[in-house]
């Protein structure tokens, strides 16, 4: 089976997912950032990587995922909120939906953390914003600090064990 991980990464926590599911493939499965990625033609399964941005696949990515055409895909992300929160979920579905014609084999999504300019940003946004500084805001920025964490990485490399069977 010909096997690629393809992602994209602003500030390297995607990377680190995608070098950790890369580092549980078997000998021959390929890395590329989507800058630089194959056509994806040639692959039976892609693993395809993004950083969440305004609830869905960055940029970059949907670029890259237009491409994608009846091939078996399983998406990983990044993002700042709780993976096991509603928006992490939705951020998933959006993301399935940019690959109609593909047969989406699973999701993962971890925390990872939050660019600095963007929490500075957020600072300036009145305290009723949906991104505006409060106590749980707060509480979000400093804990997805620490993330992708090496917990995240076992995760993501436990996930790809069951994907590629």
């Amino acid at each position: 089976m010909n096997i690629a991980v393809i992602y994209s990464s602003k500030t390297g926590n995607t990377r680190k997912v995608a070098e950790a599911i890369h580092s549980s493939l078997p000998d021959g499965a390929i890395l590329h950032d989507v800058t630089n990625a194959p056509t994806p033609t040639d692959y039976d399964l892609i693993f395809m990587g993004f950083w969440v941005d305004k609830g869905t696949a960055n940029l970059e990515a949907q670029e890259y995922m237009k491409q994608l055409n009846g091939q078996r895909v399983a998406l990983f992300a990044t993002l700042g909120a709780y993976p096991d929160s509603d928006h992490a979920k939705q951020c998933l579905t959006n993301a399935a939906d940019l690959v109609p014609t593909c047969t989406v084999v699973d999701t993962f999504i971890c925390q990872g953390a939050i660019d600095p300019k963007l929490i500075e940003w957020m600072k300036t946004l009145p305290a009723n914003d949906p991104h505006g500084p409060n106590d749980d805001r707060r509480k979000l920025w400093a804990d997805a600090e620490s993330h992708p964490d090496e917990m995240d990485l076992a995760r993501a490399t436990n996930w790809v064990l069951q994907v590629s069977q």
